[in-house]
């Protein structure tokens, strides 16, 4: 199925989470929040919210500093 991730098409397989896309994308949970369809996902919403095809997911990644 196909997705857009930070406005870039990619294809996913079939019954993939957002926690399975962000260690897919060897991305640090813990720094980031995901937004799908416009809706920021709640961290303990990761295991069970599913990608379908034409999600839209943007993720944004925190950084520290001063």
């Amino acid at each position: 199925m196909r997705v857009t991730i930070n406005g870039d098409p990619r294809d996913v397989p079939e019954g993939t989470t957002v926690a399975g896309l962000i260690h897919h994308l060897q991305l640090n949970e813990r720094r980031i929040a995901v937004e799908l369809n416009r809706d920021i996902i709640l961290r303990e919403h990761y295991t069970t919210r599913l990608l379908a095809d034409g999600d839209e997911v943007e993720i944004v990644h925190f950084v520290g500093g001063g």
